[in-house]
């Protein structure tokens, strides 16, 4: 019984640490509109209580303690079924696939969820709120399962962790690098930080077209910041991959500074995309020079910041 005892403790391990994940972000959503638990009260009185109005809906500790306990044993059930896929692909590593699947169909549940029960829920909490909460759940459950399976982690992609791992941060700190130029540009020629961010959200989310009518809050911000950091991450590990890659092929460089080159376009063409007018409220070169800072602290984290990376793929490109 060690190893089923084993499974079902780090099934309700994780899912209570998803279910934590996804309460401290609401939590979290809920403060910036100055309205604390408002997301489970809401969620309660639709869901147990038959509310149609989420407006009616009022803080009561009966209907909030029957959510939460709802709430955790879902995640927990989750959870369960994480772990026992997990012990599964320890056996069979073909169980993986499954188990990806898995946590990428959890992603979308709970927004199917709401949508076919508690469809009034969209008009007060965002579905990009909803899809968050749910991408934070995914991580730190997964982050919780191959923290106990080191040894199948190491296996499944070896030293592509630590590879993933820095092209992480690169992209943070590029991610990093753009949030402080605008922030610093919106201060000084509007004297109204986050500004950019809150028309990007707005575009995003919100589907607006007229810079004029922004009217976004804290809210939209705070979700476009995920999502630029998000694509961030996401674009340094592809760029860390590609540099590791070309320390065994050299002449792979230059799909790298391709890569970082469509990359300076990339966010205009988007911007284009959404609406022409955003690119002549944020100005061309303001975009173009905050990518290409970033571009360059991305870079020199690769090649002057982490020596492995960069210092290999120089030395092996010398040699030949």
């Amino acid at each position: 019984m060690e190893r089923p005892g084993q499974i079902i403790g780090e099934g309700v391990l994780a899912g209570l640490i998803g279910a934590t994940t996804v309460a401290l972000w609401f939590l979290l959503h809920d403060l910036v509109y100055d309205q604390p638990l408002r997301t489970p009260t809401i969620l309660a009185a639709v869901l147990l209580q038959g509310v149609h109005d989420p407006a009616a809906a009022s803080v009561a500790a009966g209907p909030l303690l029957g959510y939460t306990a709802l709430h955790v044993l879902g995640f927990v059930t989750v959870g369960l079924v994480g772990a026992w896929l997990l012990e599964r692909a320890e056996q069979e590593p073909a169980m993986l696939l499954p188990l990806l699947a898995f946590f990428l169909a959890f992603e979308v549940f709970f927004l199917a969820l709401v949508v076919f029960l508690a469809q009034p829920v969209l008009g007060v909490v965002t579905w990009w709120a909803i899809l968050v909460a749910n991408l934070l759940a995914s991580v730190s459950m997964l982050a919780c399962f191959l923290f106990a399976h080191q040894s199948l982690a190491d296996a499944l992609v070896g030293s592509w962790i630590k590879v993933g791992r820095h092209g992480a941060v690169a992209g943070v700190l590029g991610g990093a690098v753009v949030a402080a130029w605008f922030l610093a540009y919106d201060t000084l020629r509007f004297r109204a930080p986050f500004r950019t961010p809150a028309l990007l959200g707005a575009a995003v989310f919100e589907g607006l077209r007229d810079p004029g009518a922004l009217s976004s809050g804290l809210s939209t911000v705070l979700g476009y910041t995920a999502l630029h950091f998000a694509a961030f991450a996401l674009f340094g590990m592809v760029a860390a991959a590609l540099l590791a890659v070309a320390g065994r092929k050299p002449r792979l460089l230059l799909l790298l500074f391709v890569l970082f080159w469509g990359f300076e376009v990339f966010f205009l063409g988007v911007l284009a995309a959404l609406d022409e007018a955003l690119v002549g409220v944020l100005v061309w070169w303001n975009i173009a020079l905050a990518n290409l800072s970033a571009t360059i602290v991305m870079l020199a984290y690769f090649f002057v910041g982490h020596g492995p990376l960069g210092a290999r793929l120089i030395t092996r490109w010398a040699g030949e």
